[in-house]
């Protein structure tokens, strides 16, 4: 069932948004890019593998420190100025990593973590930027559309990186990352947030961060599902990232199940942020927790034998879950927390799910070691299906808002 269709034009012909909308894109694209380009390094012995995992460990700890700094930012400042600056200093940063190839792996390091903390920076500017951007009937097709696009970049940028990697050299293709950044950060239009009050202190960002985690408690929807996101991440995605090439290797001999597990993944992804585009449930939270529970069906999938057609689907429906989690979760988040505060909610969202995807990584290889692969993904699986469904309880789950549905 569904209600009727929101009000207004395409999005895409909204050129404010459209410029947002590439603006994102182009980070997207810079942000799958970079492993890539380093993963080519390797093989040109322009970078060890040791070195490879340092480096990307410089831009993942510049991401989740930069998280929180950006959200207070993008409350304090125009969330423009906020995209710009961030945007910048990826650019900027990324060359340095080119002239450390091969040179200085410190080097690499420090840009890196610059270029990682400009990613991070972006990200809750990006998300509040679109509340001001676009008007609330139609902000659920405009994170359709930005969603849509991140899927795309995870099938785009490989490709690409690949085929001009027959015509540019690694240090190039670093450049070009660059590049895609500055357009991240010129791209982006203005908002439309009113002028902010007095400058506070940069002691004061804690308290101003802590002022948004008050916010997120405000809605017991978003706690719940923001718990429910984590141990989905923390669980299932670790189970991809560790146990499946494990499963590919080892019962199938090779890496097409890997390959074919991750690709209908994406294209479930695809289909589900067009669906999303088109279909608003009644029920909007219950439907999104139901697609996020999805994602139980991937470790679930992985137990012996694994036969690669239930691998294969099995992805194809956590991907699609995914998008019909993400979508309303996004859409609600803009409509119902209070705006000055949103990028730091936004901070605070991206910074507990995806903050603790490391720490899953981590987790899951050793405990597969001790237990075994079997109890360690059913328990992965459990977890996936039971946590949406705990969150599903809480006040306002049903809709996403603390309103009356």
């Amino acid at each position: 069932m569904t209600t009727t269709a929101p009000p207004g034009g395409p999005v895409l012909r909204q050129a404010s948004f459209l410029r947002l909308w590439c603006g994102t894109t182009a980070s997207g694209l810079a942000t799958w890019a970079l492993p890539f380009v380093l993963g080519l390094a390797v093989l040109d012995r322009g970078l060890t593998a040791t070195g490879l995992g340092v480096v990307l460990a410089a831009r993942t700890a510049g991401f989740l420190l930069a998280m929180p700094v950006g959200g207070v930012l993008a409350d304090r400042y125009p969330r423009r100025a906020v995209v710009f600056w961030s945007g910048a200093a990826a650019a900027l940063a990324t060359p340095f990593i080119a002239l450390g190839l091969g040179r200085s792996i410190l080097l690499m390091s420090v840009a890196a973590a610059i270029v990682g903390a400009g990613q991070g920076a972006c990200r809750p500017a990006f998300q509040a930027l679109t509340a001001e951007v676009v008007d609330e009937p139609r902000r659920r097709r405009a994170n359709a559309a930005i969603t849509l696009a991140v899927r795309v970049t995870t099938l785009v940028a490989p490709a690409a990186t690949a085929l001009l990697a027959t015509v540019l050299d690694t240090g190039a293709l670093l450049v070009g990352t660059g590049l895609l950044w500055l357009a991240a950060a010129l791209l982006p239009p203005r908002g439309a947030r009113p002028p902010a009050g007095p400058r506070a202190a940069w002691t004061a960002m804690p308290a101003e961060f802590a002022e948004g985690v008050r916010e997120a408690r405000r809605h017991p929807w978003f706690l719940a599902g923001l718990a429910a996101l984590s141990a989905v991440i923390f669980t299932g995605y670790s189970a991809t990232g560790v146990a499946l090439p494990l499963v590919s290797r080892d019962q199938h001999g090779s890496e097409a199940v890997l390959a074919g597990a991750l690709t209908a993944y994406t294209l479930g992804a695809l289909a589900g942020a067009a669906l999303m585009a088109r279909w608003q449930p009644r029920a909007q939270g219950w439907a999104a927790l139901a697609g996020l529970a999805l994602y139980g069906l991937a470790p679930l999938s992985l137990l012996p034998p694994a036969h690669p057609a239930l691998v294969l689907s099995a992805y194809a429906l956590a991907g699609l879950g995914i998008e019909l989690f993400n979508v309303p979760w996004f859409t609600a988040t803009q409509r119902e927390v209070e705006p000055r505060l949103l990028a730091r909610v936004s901070s605070l969202d991206f910074l507990l799910s995806y903050g603790l995807a490391p720490v899953g990584l981590a987790f899951l290889a050793p405990a597969i070691g001790a237990f075994g692969p079997g109890p360690v993904l059913l328990a992965c699986g459990l977890v996936c299906l039971l946590a949406p469904a705990a969150a599903a309880l809480a006040p306002g789950a049903r809709h996403f808002s603390r309103r009356p549905g």
